[in-house]
């Protein structure tokens, strides 16, 4: 974790199932209600205590979205999504941190985004092993398993 010890969630806990990570940020699997409703719902955080993109050197920032993009893909090929959502909000935890997350028309939610009310019961949809998404990822960022 961070060295920003005692005020940020994401610095204190890996914030979910670390699917895979390196020196600077970590692919985490969403758990809880969250993972139900959307299955494959992942976050990239990035490791140290950065509230803002610009806050990152140019080459840090391509990098997160690299990753971004990688775990976007990834998501993809293992639920099959009518539609990936990308979110940056930071507002509850003021951490860089991506969203990525599936989102199907019949979702709880659609067409809204996944934090207004939901609009319908969440419906029953299969749970990615966590082992798809990390090969998925893995492939996308061009790392051997």
């Amino acid at each position: 974790m961070s060295t920003h010890p005692g005020a940020c969630e994401l610095c204190e806990s890996p914030g979910g199932e670390v699917l895979w990570q390196d020196g600077r940020c970590r692919v985490i699997r969403v758990a809880g209600a969250e993972a139900q409703a959307f299955p494959g719902f992942c976050r990239v955080i990035w490791k140290e205590h950065v509230r803002e993109m610009s806050d990152l050197a140019p080459a840090d920032r391509r990098h997160l979205l690299d990753v971004v993009g990688a775990v976007e893909a990834a998501v993809r090929a293992a639920v099959a999504p009518a539609k990936i959502n990308l979110a940056s909000l930071g507002n509850v935890v003021p951490h860089l941190h991506w969203h990525v997350i599936p989102r199907w028309t019949d979702d709880s939610h659609f067409p809204a985004p996944i934090w207004a009310a939901a609009a319908r019961p969440v419906p029953a949809r299969p749970q990615p092993a966590s082992a798809a998404l990390v090969a998925a990822l893995l492939s996308e960022l061009g790392v051997a398993p």
